[in-house]
This record gives C-alpha cells, sequence and structure tokens, in this order.
C-alpha cells in the first residue's frame, strides 16, 4: 500500500532543501555584488599623495606666526630659527578622492625602506585641516615650537647638518575612512631646498598594497 504520507512528507522536504539552496546562492551572489559595488565605490573616493611634479606650480604656504615659505613642484623646505621649526612640502593627489590630512611624524635622517611605520599615537595632529582635491595639487606644512623638547633639538641638529629628512603622512577620504600612512623622504639640495620623495603607502583600515 502506498504511504502517501511519507511520500507527501519527502517531497515537502527536498522542496524546501532546494528552496534553502537556492536562497543560499542567492545571498551569496548579493554579498558579492555588494561588495563589489562598496570596493567600485570606495576607489571612486581613494586619495594616494605623492610629491608633486617638478612641473607644477609653486605653492605658497603660510603659519600662523606670519611666516611664509614658497615651494616649487617636487620641493620641501625645512627652516630651524630658535623659536621654532618649519616644515613643508609640495605634494599632488593622484587618486580619484579628496585628500585630508590628519597628522605628520618627522624623522631628522633616512629610514630603511623595509622599517615599520609609527603607531598612529605618534604622529602630531595638524591644527588645520588641510585638503588636497583629487588630481591636484597641495601641500603639507608642520612646525615644531618647543625649544626645549628632544624632537626640537635633533630636528634642529639634523636641518642645520643638510641630513635627509624623512616624514610620514597620516590622511584618509573626505568620509573619514580609507586611512593611509605615506612615507616621504626630502633630499637636501645644494640651493638649501629639498627634493620630495614618495618611499611607501601603508592602508590602515584595510589589506596592505603588497
Amino acid at each position: 500500500m502506498t504511504d502517501w504520507v511519507a511520500i507527501s512528507s519527502f517531497a515537502t522536504a527536498g522542496g524546501t532543501l532546494v528552496l534553502a539552496g537556492a536562497t543560499f546562492s542567492a545571498v551569496r551572489s548579493s554579498n558579492r555584488a555588494a561588495r563589489s559595488a562598496e570596493r567600485s565605490l570606495l576607489a571612486n573616493i581613494r586619495p594616494v599623495l605623492m610629491p608633486s611634479r617638478l612641473d607644477d606650480p609653486p605653492v605658497k604656504v603660510g603659519f600662523q606666526d606670519n611666516h611664509w615659505v614658497k615651494l616649487n613642484g617636487s620641493r620641501g623646505a625645512a627652516e630651524a630659527t630658535d623659536e621654532a621649526i618649519y616644515l613643508t612640502m609640495s605634494l599632488r593627489n593622484v587618486g580619484s578622492g579628496i585628500a585630508v590630512l590628519h597628522g605628520w611624524v618627522m624623522v631628522p635622517e633616512g629610514v630603511a625602506g623595509d622599517a615599520p611605520h609609527p603607531r598612529l599615537d605618534e604622529f602630531r595632529r595638524l591644527t588645520r585641516d588641510i585638503y588636497v582635491p583629487a588630481g591636484d595639487i597641495g601641500f603639507w606644512q608642520g612646525a615644531l615650537r618647543e625649544p626645549t623638547d628632544p624632537e626640537f633639538v635633533s630636528a634642529r641638529k639634523g636641518i642645520e647638518a643638510g641630513e635627509l629628512l624623512t616624514v610620514y603622512l597620516s590622511y584618509g577620504d573626505h568620509e573619514g575612512g580609507q586611512r593611509t600612512i605615506t612615507r616621504f623622504a626630502m633630499q637636501p639640495l645644494a640651493d638649501g631646498g629639498y627634493l620630495g620623495i614618495v618611499v611607501r603607502h601603508w592602508n590602515i583600515d584595510r589589506a596592505d598594497p603588497r
């Protein structure tokens, strides 16, 4: 005698299993599409900072004490006085999103290429927001104003000795994400200025590029 109840139960279970499989596949496909769309959106607002080009126009940088510096393309400046140390560098954003600078660390010497970046809590926060438009030029500026600070003393010695300077900049997109640290080298030149050189990028909120 045919057990129609059992057959019906098996058929229902089979249909439920097929529906569950289809739902699982649809969810996975939807998640992949969402992740792909998110990556595409982030790429559209991702900043990447480099030194500006040699043929880029000059930029004029002012400090709060009315000290001014004019930078030609791809150039930097480091000036030490008894009261302050002024640091600047001309930048170009080669990414597709606005760069918002967050902080900086300056080391008055060269750093090995495989050395790690400083911890985020070691960065000096900028006293004002600095924006570098996508596909355009801008600048970074920093100042040390405590002559008794050991960092001030070592920075002044490095500048006066004509040492290579290493600068770490932290920045992100205008939404507050995609935080990045870039290491720059400032190569001293015969005319007293510096040539900006990019060394390495680190991603903070996502996998590194290497």
